[in-house]
């Protein structure tokens, strides 16, 4: 009896049409409906964003085929919307937008129209009947976002009102202390509540990596580090400082009445059914009350695949090749905030498999990956690096991940490993890739142990990537490129050098949206390791890693430049001494 093939699931819906209508493959269209749900994004913002299918050209397409009129979602005026009808999960889930009510019926903005289960949800959710409108997808993207930070600011401010309302603005002495009881009681309170969750749900939302709540004898400010740089996005009353660090103490199961010394916390924060969010939590008493900082610890990050890391062809091949061998070791350099641990997790996802035994060491474990056995180290306990690592050549492991080697313990611990059939991935903080190999040797590593242990070494920065949406290009003289390192070639074949819109866009902040990697990447040639043998300095290291065609930071960040993904203002914060 013969067998047939499976048959493929058909397509339907919107993206059926798209492919009847000739604007998109059948191939392409599958591809994207698989990604935009590893993204959590509709498929039709996926189709916009990636520049797949232009946005006017499915609404209308939609409009035809499926009999819905189509509305120019600019007309609208956003005060007139009635917002508060639908709540601000159903419209973030489901990407939709009402428009007016009439009667009892709500017309609801949406992109894609076979979205039957948002409608049904916001029927069920308000009790009225539900009437879909067809809007561009960007545009009701850029309109989500607009009119809900609008109704996030006014209920930021009823939450201020009453929590300024509620203040005692009489002077407390400093050793009039309250009491544990006292001080639990007073953080649970409803606008504090409120006031963090909003705070934590918005630094979330914006890709932010650390908050800092920062008392000072005059103010009290709250910071997000966005792509890299600190900017302030609050600034409470002064006397609300102390109920703010009391209620992320309580949500971090720190001992809120130790008000003294530093602590460490964490935060877990369920977003969803399939997505949660950590913060790590440190506390810091300074001379006006304890500043608190979270670094937000999004496992999303670990599975942002090798492909958006920002790697050049070359150096991707380089990298691929050197996690893929079974023995030896890896360093990864940078400066804290680099992107050192996406990195390596990015390389650990590459390869963890069921038959392969992987093993971390870290201070403290930032991204969780199942499948992988991740220690938190603990000096205090006696559980450091070195002993950390000790212990996992006693549970025959195949791959090993030191946070990062300090000192010569470490370093020697982790070097036995890498020559006795394991692979050893790790970081080191200097300034290029030469640099680390004679770190290791200033550390005490004798240059055999060096030359017959490492494989690669990578040096990285991140730089913010330009918006594509409202990057314009600059007008800069040959001359000044040259001395920025373009050569004459380079500027013979012309290329355009783009910068921010000061002034931004809806997408981006101010001219720039999200960051990317500026590799250095230096396999250990035979040439180095002789080198290495001979107890050859950083700088003939450079030079030779220069004629093998190596391209260091400031080389693979023109690269950035030239292809309009970075600015040459970024580069020079990032990689210019």
């Amino acid at each position: 009896m013969a067998i047939t093939p499976k048959a493929t699931v058909p397509l339907t819906g919107l993206a059926w049409q798209l492919v009847q209508e000739k604007l998109i493959t059948e191939e392409a269209v599958k591809k994207a409906i698989q990604e935009a749900r590893k993204e959590t994004v509709p498929l039709v913002q996926y189709l916009i964003d990636k520049k797949l299918v232009d946005a006017t050209v499915i609404a209308v397409t939609a409009s035809n085929k499926f009999g819905i009129p189509l509305l120019d979602l600019d007309a609208m005026d956003p005060d007139e919307m009635p917002l508060d009808l639908v709540k601000e999960d159903l419209i973030r889930k489901h990407h939709v937008l009402p428009l007016y009510k009439r009667g009892n019926r709500i017309f609801v903005a949406l992109a894609d129209p076979t979205q039957s289960d948002a409608l049904r949800d916001i029927r069920f959710s308000t009790g009225s009947a539900t009437e879909a409108i067809l809007v561009e997808g960007d545009k009701l993207a850029a309109a989500i976002e607009r009119v809900l930070k609008a109704r996030d600011a006014s209920a930021m401010d009823d939450v201020m009102g009453d929590l300024e309302d509620d203040l005692d603005l009489e002077l407390v002495d400093e050793q009039d202390q309250k009491t544990e009881e006292e001080d639990e009681k007073a953080v649970d309170e409803a606008p504090v509540v409120r006031y963090i969750n909003k705070i934590l749900r918005d630094a979330i939302q914006s890709g932010t990596s650390d908050i800092h709540f920062e008392p000072y004898e005059k103010f009290f400010r709250i910071r997000y580090r966005q792509d890299g740089l600190l900017q302030e996005v609050a600034r409470p009353a002064v006397n609300l400082a102390p109920r703010l660090t009391a209620r992320l103490k309580v949500m971090s199961r720190m001992n809120i009445a130790e008000k003294r010394v530093p602590q460490d916390g964490r935060i877990k924060l369920r977003l969803s059914k399939t997505r949660s969010v950590d913060f790590r939590v440190n506390t810091l008493p300074t001379l006006y009350g304890e500043k608190v900082c979270l670094r937000i610890l999004d496992s999303s990050a670990a599975t942002v695949g090798v492909d958006k890391l920002g790697f050049e062809p070359e150096q991707r091949e380089a990298f691929e090749k050197a996690i893929h061998r079974p023995y030896g070791m890896i360093l990864v350099t940078g400066p804290t905030g680099s992107g050192k641990t996406v990195s390596l997790y990015t390389a650990l996802n590459m390869l963890n498999r069921p038959e392969v035994n992987i093993s971390t060491a870290e201070d403290p474990v930032e991204i969780q990956v199942a499948g992988i056995n991740q220690v938190n180290v603990n000096p205090a306990a006696g559980l450091t690096f070195a002993e950390a690592l000790r212990s996992f050549l006693r549970q025959d492991p195949d791959i090993v991940m030191v946070g990062e080697i300090r000192d010569l313990e470490t370093a020697e611990i982790a070097v036995k490993a890498a020559q006795t059939g394991h692979l050893v991935l790790s970081t080191l903080h200097t300034n290029d890739a030469p640099q680390t190999l004679t770190r290791l040797a200033n550390m005490g590593i004798p240059p055999f142990n060096i030359a017959s242990s490492v494989l690669l070494i990578m040096a990285q920065r991140l730089a913010r990537r330009l918006c594509p949406e409202c990057k314009r290009p600059e007008e800069i003289p040959p001359e000044i490129l040259k001395s920025e390192g373009f050569t004459d070639q380079d500027i013979e074949e012309g290329f355009i050098v783009y910068g921010p819109n000061p002034e931004g866009c809806e997408r981006c902040n101010r001219g720039y949206k999200g960051r990317v990697g500026i590799f250095q990447v230096m396999p250990i040639s035979d040439a180095m390791t002789r080198l290495i043998l001979s107890n050859g300095t950083s700088i003939q290291l450079a030079d030779q890693a220069r004629s093998e065609g190596i391209s260091d930071l400031r080389q693979s960040g023109l690269r950035k430049v030239k292809a309009g993904i970075t600015s040459l203002e970024e580069l020079n914060r990032v990689t210019k001494d």
